[in-house]
């Protein structure tokens, strides 16, 4: 099972990305070397939204599709599923 998630940095921007274990990958945002290069100089970061995948492949193309969108959808798709833009 794999995750596409987004986390708000410090600076409010959004990272999204996909992981087997959330909670490892979000603890590696914020304090492991293992986390990306952008979140680094951003921390600390909180998970926002995830959404399950079956396979690498599907959680890549649904990574790819939200990277994409302009900020006001993904804050959407936030509102949409948890019903707050998570101060945003």
């Amino acid at each position: 099972m794999y995750f596409v998630y987004m986390i708000k940095c410090s600076d409010n921007t959004l990272y999204t990305g996909i992981t087997t274990d959330l909670q490892r990958r979000i603890q590696e945002h914020n304090v492991s070397k293992k986390g990306a290069k952008y979140t680094r100089l951003r921390r600390p970061v909180t998970l926002v939204y995830s959404e399950e995948c079956q396979d690498r492949s599907s959680a890549s193309k649904r990574e790819s599709f939200i990277k994409k969108l302009k900020r006001k959808d993904k804050l959407g798709m936030i509102t949409k599923k948890y019903g707050e833009s998570n101060g945003i």
